[in-house]
């Protein structure tokens, strides 16, 4: 989605470039100041409209962080029965 954003406004930029109405650069810089200037305006842009499947993906790993966490414990605490286990046999 990230690349659709900045594609999006590479075109935009290339196009008001083409027409006129933002600078073309200094000399031979065209297509580098082209693609500068769409990074710094899709970056802002995918920031904002990137925001609900951000918090998704960030809910998504939250939760699977849990449930490891919840497993190791879990595997702790059977290892330290079968420990018990069998320090309490002769």
């Amino acid at each position: 989605m990230r690349l659709g954003i900045f594609v999006a406004c590479l075109v935009v930029v290339a196009v008001l470039v083409r027409v006129g109405w933002v600078p073309s650069g200094l000399g031979d810089a065209n297509p580098a100041w082209v693609v500068l200037l769409a990074l710094v305006i899709s970056a802002p842009l995918s920031f904002v409209l990137l925001r609900k499947q951000r918090d998704a993906m960030s809910e998504q790993i939250s939760d699977r962080v849990a449930g490891a966490k919840d497993r190791l414990a879990a595997n702790r605490s059977q290892e330290d029965l079968a420990d018990d286990a069998a320090r309490s046999t002769p």
